[in-house]
C-alpha cells in the first residue's frame, strides 16, 4: 500500500513523521508525494497558532477531493489539545494525539474492521520518554534527534504544554546510539532538538543536563558539527555556557525565544526572565563562542501590547542585533490564560507591527550577511538545487553559496571558501583550488 505524508510545524514533528514513515516502510509500504496516488494519507498537526488550525483543515478537505477512496489518519497536537475538535472532523479514519507509535497497529486495526477509531491518550506526570530512533535517509544532509519532550512552562498564550505534556527526556546511551548509527549513514551534522530542549535530563534524578547530551553527541567519530534548535533563554546556566564553549563541534548559533522586547508583555506572556537578563545572556554567549549568531522568535500583537510596547520590543531588538528573527502575529489559543486577556489587539495592527518590524529585521540581516564579505569560512554543503550553485552553510548557519563549475555534487563535503559578496539572503563565495 501507497502512503502520502503531510507534517506541519516544528522539528520534532518532522521527526517523528520520519520516524513513523521509516516503521511503515519496513513494513511493506510504500511513500509517494502526492495524495491522489496514496492509499493511506497521514497528517501530522500542529496546533501552536489558529493559522496552524486552519492550514490543517484546508489541507484535509484538499485530500478528501483529491484522494477521496484513501484512509485518512490525522495525528499530532491539534488532537491531542483539542480532543472535541477531533471528534467532529468528518471523513477521517484514524485519529490519535501526540503518541504516534501506535499509528502501525491502528492502520492494520482499521484495515480489518473498516471502523472508525478515535484513540486519544492522556499525558501523565512521569510518563516515560517514547523509544524514537531515526535511521540515515539519503534525502537528508543535517539530521535532527529528538532528544526531548513536553513542556512545564506554561506560558499564558500557549497550548503546547496540552498538547505535548510534561518534560521527559531521552536517556543519554540511546541518543548516543542513534546519532553513532546516524555517523556511519554518512552524516556530518545532527541536530538536537525538544519541545523545550533546555528541560533535557530535568526528570532524570542524576544530574544530567543539556550539556551532558551535547557532549555525547560530541564525542561520536564521523559527526563534525553539533548544533542546538531553539531554547528557553532563562535555563542556560553559566557553568553550561563554559563547559559548551569547550567544545569544538558545537555550533555557535543559539536560537533564544525572546516573544518581546518589553518587560510588561513578558510578564503578563509568563515568561520567565526580563529584557536586561535576556541581554546579559546574549552577551555572556558572544563572549564566550567566537563568530556567535543569536536567531530568535518575536511575537507581535500580544493581548495588551500598546504602541509604546511594540516600540520597546523593536527598539531591543535593534540592540542586541540578532542576525535572524521570526516574526508571527499573536493568536488566540483556546484554553489558556491569555484567551481571556483585556486588550486584545485588532489584525490589521498585528500585521502592520510584524511589517514594520520585518523591515528592521530584514536591514540587521543584511548588514550581517555583509560583514561575512571577505572572511575565510568552512561550509557543509547539501544537495543542489539544480539552479547553478553548491549551497551550504557555515558552523553559524551563515548560508552560503558558490558557483557550479562541473557537475559533480558536494553534497555533505565540507570546503573552505572565501565569501566575496551577498545575493539575496546567500552570501556568495569561491572555493579555494
Amino acid at each position: 500500500m501507497k502512503i502520502y505524508y503531510y507534517t506541519f510545524g516544528c522539528k520534532v514533528n518532522q521527526y517523528e513523521t520520519e520516524n513513523l514513515r521509516q516503521k511503515l516502510s519496513s513494513q511493506g509500504y510504500e511513500t509517494v508525494n502526492e495524495p491522489g496516488c496514496a492509499d493511506i494519507c497521514i497528517i501530522n498537526t500542529c496546533t501552536v497558532t489558529a493559522r496552524s488550525d486552519s492550514k490543517f483543515k484546508q489541507l484535509l478537505h484538499r485530500i478528501k477531493r483529491a484522494a477521496p477512496d484513501s484512509m485518512i489518519v490525522v495525528t499530532g497536537c491539534f488532537a491531542q489539545a483539542f480532543p472535541e475538535k477531533a471528534h467532529e472532523l468528518d471523513g477521517c479514519h484514524i485519529i490519535t494525539g501526540t503518541s504516534k507509535q501506535e499509528i502501525p497497529l491502528l492502520i492494520q486495526e482499521y484495515l480489518r474492521d473498516k471502523k472508525p477509531i478515535i484513540r486519544i491518550g492522556k499525558h501523565e506526570k512521569g510518563e516515560a520518554f517514547q523509544p524514537m530512533e531515526n535511521k540515515p535517509s539519503a534525502a537528508k544532509t543535517r539530521a535532527y534527534v529528538k532528544i526531548q519532550d513536553g513542556c512545564d512552562q506554561y506560558c499564558s498564550y500557549c497550548i503546547i504544554p496540552y498538547a505535548r505534556g510534561h518534560i521527559r527526556s531521552k536517556p543519554i546511551d540511546e541518543l548516543k546510539k542513534e546519532v553513532q548509527g546516524l555517523a556511519r549513514g554518512g552524516y556530518k551534522e545532527v541536530v538536537l532538538t525538544g519541545i523545550n530542549l533546555c528541560c533535557y535530563g530535568k526528570d532524570f534524578v542524576d544530574g544530567t543536563r543539556l550539556v551532558d547530551a551535547v557532549e555525547a553527541a560530541c564525542e561520536v567519530q564521523g559527526i563534525e558539527r553539533v548544533r542546538l534548535s531553539s531554547m528557553e533563554p532563562e535555563m542556560l546556566l553559566d557553568e553550561d555556557i563554559e563547559l559548551m564553549s569547550r567544545l569544538e563541534k558545537l555550533c555557535p548559533q543559539f536560537h533564544l525565544s525572546l516573544q518581546s522586547g518589553c518587560d510588561k508583555t513578558l510578564k503578563k506572556m509568563n515568561r520567565k526572565y526580563t529584557c536586561a537578563q535576556y541581554k546579559e545572556l546574549c552577551l555572556k554567549l558572544r563572549r564566550a563562542f567566537p563568530d556567535c549568531v543569536i536567531t530568535t522568535d518575536v511575537m507581535v500583537g500580544f493581548a495588551g501590547e500598546t504602541d509604546e510596547d511594540f516600540m520597546q520590543t523593536m527598539e531591543f531588538v535593534k540592540e542586541i542585533g540578532f542576525e535572524r528573527v521570526h516574526i508571527f502575529p499573536y493568536s488566540v489559543r483556546k484554553g489558556t490564560a491569555a484567551e481571556k486577556f483585556d486588550g486584545q489587539v485588532q489584525k490589521q495592527v498585528k500585521q502592520q507591527r510584524a511589517q514594520q518590524l520585518e523591515k528592521v529585521c530584514g536591514q540587521i540581516r543584511r548588514e550581517f550577511l555583509l560583514s561575512n564579505v571577505g572572511r575565510k569560512v568552512k561550509v557543509l554543503f547539501e544537495k543542489e538545487k539544480g539552479d547553478g550553485f553548491h549551497r551550504g552553510y557555515t558552523m553559524n548557519y551563515t548560508p552560503v553559496a558558490v558557483k557550479q563549475t562541473n557537475d559533480c555534487s558536494w553534497r555533505w563535503q565540507t570546503r573552505t571558501v572565501t565569501i566575496t559578496g551577498v545575493e539575496g539572503d546567500f552570501c556568495i563565495a569561491q572555493a579555494e583550488e
